[in-house]
């Protein structure tokens, strides 16, 4: 293949991304430079993405929308159904919260578990650490015959 059939189906393959995307690409490029740092570059690849990304959130928004039994959809509707997207930090923060309490109950119900052990032995129930001494003296007659 010549340098330009090469460049030729390399456009054609990018015009065939641009009808797929769900936005202007122009548009989401111009946001993404404004957020990012001025010395980034974005590949194409990533400018296709995010833009499909993006469409894919609309979709799941428009998703939960056509949830609510009404025919107009007021701002709460909205505020609700974006809320996973709007405050992601703030569930992460939830998250993480719930998952060092859950580690704090784990780490008492393990010494509840210990001192269970130790303080409430009952007599009609042989308990494992006589059961390994026992093993352990059957091991020793053995080696001395």
């Amino acid at each position: 293949m010549s340098d330009e059939e090469i460049i030729e189906t390399t456009e054609e393959f990018v015009d065939e991304d641009e009808e797929k995307l769900p936005f202007a690409k122009a548009e989401v490029v111009r946001l993404m430079k404004e957020n990012l740092d001025d010395d980034k570059m974005i590949r194409e690849r990533v400018k296709v993405e995010m833009n499909k990304f993006l469409g894919e959130v609309l979709k799941n928004v428009c998703k939960q929308l056509n949830d609510y039994p009404y025919t107009t959809i007021e701002y709460e509707m909205l505020k609700e159904s974006t809320y996973p997207y709007t405050n992601i930090e703030r569930i992460n923060q939830e998250k993480e919260r719930i998952l060092l309490h859950l580690e704090a109950i784990k780490a008492d119900c393990n010494a509840l578990a210990m001192d269970v052990q130790k303080t409430l032995k009952l007599k009609d129930v042989v308990e494992e650490d006589s059961f390994v001494d026992f093993s352990v003296a059957s091991e020793e007659e053995e080696e001395e015959e």
